[in-house]
Parts: C-alpha cells; structure tokens; sequence
C-alpha cells in the first residue's frame, strides 16, 4: 500500500491497453481506487474483474475520449461511484498506419502506390493527432474540475519516446506526442497555484497490439526495423509494462514528488542518451 494512493479515486483512460491496464492493476494493488476508461468495454470489464478478485477496487467504464458529452456522462458515474477524481492517468492513444509512410526516406523516385509525404492522407494525420492530444485535453478539461484546491491531486499524460526524437516513417504519432509534451508542460504551469501536478511518462520501445507487425513478422521473429531498434537501445531489448511501473507511482505519489510537476520522464533503456557510436 502507498499512503499517498490509498483510497485515492484514479481515473485511467484507455485502461483497455496493455501497458495502462498493467498500470491499473498496480494502482489497486497500491490502494488506489480505480475507474477504467476504455472505448472497448469489454476489454475494462475484464481487467475489473481480475483487480477485484485480487481484492483490489475497480469498475470499467465505456467512453471514447474524443466524445466530450460520453466523458461528461462517465464523469458524474465515477463521482457517484468512487468519489471526486484525484489522479487522472491519461493513457488513451495510437497511431494509423495510413499516417506512416511506407519508406524511411524519400527518393527521386518512389513507387506511386507506396505511401510518400505527399500522398499521405491527411484525414488520417488529423485522427492521429485527435486521438493523441485532444484525447488527452478533453479528459483533462473535464476530470481536472474535480481537483482543484485538493491537496495531492495530479495528472499524469503517457507520452513517447518519439516525441523527442521523431521516428522515420511515424509522421502523425510523433508530432502528436510532442504536442502531449507541451501541453503538459503548459498544464503544469497553469495549474500550479491550485495544487495541480502535470507531468508525463515517455515509452521507448515495448511490444504493445499497437506495433507489433512493426516489430515481429508472421512467424515471432524481429523485423528489420525491430533489429534497428535493439541496436539503438543500450540495454538491448524492449520494455516490458512492469518496467514502467516504479515511475508510475514515484508521478502519482505526492509524498514523493511533491515537488514535481512538467517533467516528462523518459523510460527507454538509454535509446534516448545513445549517438549510436
């Protein structure tokens, strides 16, 4: 149990997924009071009855986060359920693959029915960077009514390591979480007088449903692009949710970052710090 998170009402949009709703499953195990957002429900059902059975406390909700009246509604049930909300956990998000381009670098000449810069369809950036940054607005906008003038209330967005460094080919996604960067920054700022922290966790490469056929082929085996990443990455293999964990909890927990607010924090086995020499 954590004395900070103990009964504390979290509320975790695409709690659904697999490194949210390992992260949901930790905050019950911690004492926390979780409410699982998810656009699927089923797939929160499922993880509530595993966090209950462990005599945790959890119930899943079905909600898309891009759906202001949807979260509006969801907002009064966690109230009537658990309570104000006093960490907002903002995992939902995802890319296309329409938002990608096909090559990693653009040539003189391409094949036309490959996806290039400039023929990537922009109703598809648009749903990228929708679901990414306002997915994490709109929440916000919503959830953080509940916390202000509490003491130990924060958010907590879940950012990427291709905010910082842009990935080739993954055009929409890694502007979208660059914008989550600076909107936690400038929600951390904003808030401050009113005991808000805002901050966010920034993934490097894990094996999630979102990349998989970026990383492994039909048979389980590394893609070339897989390979490419594990050389980049000093510690020499992908994430794993438990490893996420302990960062998780230190963000939430105002015992121990109090004084914390508008960090991004990256957890990538040291790809972020490596020139590749």
């Amino acid at each position: 149990m954590s004395q900070a998170i103990t009964g504390k009402t979290v509320v975790i949009t695409g709690a659904g997924g697999v490194l949210c709703s390992e992260f949901a499953r930790h905050i019950a195990r911690i004492g926390g009071k979780v409410a699982l957002l998810n656009r699927t429900l089923s797939k929160v059902e499922k993880i509530a009855e595993e966090i209950v059975a462990e005599g945790g406390i959890a119930k899943p909700y079905q909600v898309d986060v891009l759906d202001k009246a949807g979260l509006k509604s969801v907002h009064a049930r966690v109230l009537a359920d658990f309570g104000p909300c006093d960490i907002l956990i903002n995992g939902a998000g995802g890319n296309r693959d329409e938002a990608n381009t096909t090559l990693e670098y653009h040539e003189k000449e391409i094949d036309p029915a490959l996806r290039s810069f400039f023929n990537l369809n922009d109703e598809a950036i648009q749903g990228v960077f929708n679901l990414n940054f306002l997915g994490t607005f709109l929440p916000t906008q919503e959830f953080t009514t509940d916390m202000v003038g509490r003491e130990g209330c924060c958010i907590l967005n879940v950012s990427s390591m291709a905010s910082f460094n842009p990935l080739t080919k993954v055009l929409g996604y890694s502007a979208a979480k660059a914008a989550v960067n600076n909107l936690t920054e400038w929600l951390a700022v904003h808030f401050s007088h009113v005991g808000i922290r805002v901050n966010a966790l920034a993934p490097g490469f894990f094996a999630t449903a979102q990349n998989k056929n970026l990383l492994f082929d039909k048979d389980g085996n590394f893609t070339a692009r897989s390979k490419k990443i594990i050389d980049g990455t000093p510690m020499g293999r992908f994430g794993v949710p438990q490893d996420l964990l302990g960062t998780v909890q230190y963000l939430i927990d105002s015992n121990a970052s109090g004084f914390v607010t508008g960090v991004i924090i990256p957890v990538d086995g040291g790809f972020s710090a490596y020139a590749g020499v």
